[in-house]
């Protein structure tokens, strides 16, 4: 019976410090490409989200490219709420609307 090789990801991942690196990068990725769908969904342009969540532009736009440090989770129910979604936490049968 052999081993099964390792990628390289899987490798990398061993390493206490690649991950955690590799998980906050990836959260931000993953928050970036939430607020572009939605932005994309709605057809709203950085300005115009900026003016319906009552942010500034740069903020938007720092926020959608991935270079905004330590998001507020009122900018993203704000902008969420923007577009028309709803920010729900769900915890088995207990929901909670943000």
């Amino acid at each position: 019976m052999s081993k099964k090789q390792l990628s390289t990801f899987e490798r990398e991942m061993r390493d206490e410090s690649f991950q955690k690196q590799f998980e906050e990068e990836y959260n931000d990725f993953v928050l970036s490409e939430t607020i572009r769908s939605l932005m994309t969904n709605e057809h709203k342009s950085v300005r115009k989200l900026a003016e319906e969540s009552g942010l500034s532009p740069t903020v938007i736009q720092k926020m959608r490219s991935g270079q905004q440090e330590d998001v507020k989770l009122s900018n993203f129910i704000n902008i969420s709420h923007a577009c028309g979604y709803q920010v729900i936490l769900e915890k088995s049968n207990q929901r909670i609307t943000l």
